[in-house]
């Protein structure tokens, strides 16, 4: 008896675990970010593109975008919390893609589970892998999965948030006050 009530117990667990996982949502309209300034549209050119260079190769895109804000999301396909979140910025990049520039960092994540998961999760921006922190310790990102940085119009760091957003709202506020 005492084992039938653990297998119900772990049915249960099971079905809720199912039942709150989030909602990607979906490919950006094609039409959604047309006439991008030529820095953001360079971006979604590769979008949901996983790139390598390590350290330089981001400093060097955060250098071309230099004029626009910019918000970069640490993340894992491995993180209950980042997929919590993605389905945020897969709409905010969307919707404020034009003016507000875009980039993840892939982190102490395989490739293959990291394309997977952009495959349900797809944004209009790329992905810099980074399986050694490397990248994310330039923003001050190796404490939490997710991280989310943000960098002003000059280039320079003006915040990090530790941990997932609860809600869009919040990361909306977080970039109308931080990435100008």
């Amino acid at each position: 008896m005492r084992c039938v009530g653990l297998i119900v117990v772990c049915a249960l667990a099971l079905a809720a675990c199912g039942s709150s996982q989030p909602k990607s949502a979906g490919k950006p309209s094609p039409g959604a970010l047309a006439g991008s300034p030529a820095p953001l549209a360079a971006l979604h050119r590769q979008a949901n593109q996983l790139l390598g260079g390590g350290p330089s190769a981001f400093k060097q895109r955060l250098r071309e975008l230099r004029g626009y804000p910019v918000v970069v999301n640490k993340w894992a396909s491995w993180c209950g919390p980042c997929r919590g979140e993605f389905p945020f910025l897969q709409r905010l990049s969307a919707s404020l893609g034009r003016r507000v520039a875009f980039v993840g960092v892939n982190s102490q994540d395989n490739d293959g589970d990291a394309r997977s998961f952009l495959g349900q999760f797809p944004v209009s921006y790329p992905s810099y892998s980074d399986g050694n922190l490397g990248i994310a310790a330039v923003f001050n990102g190796v404490q939490a999965f997710p991280t989310t940085a943000f960098y002003d119009r000059k280039g320079a760091l003006s915040f990090v948030h530790q941990g997932a957003y609860a809600t869009q709202g919040k990361l909306v506020q977080d970039i109308e006050r931080y990435a100008r």
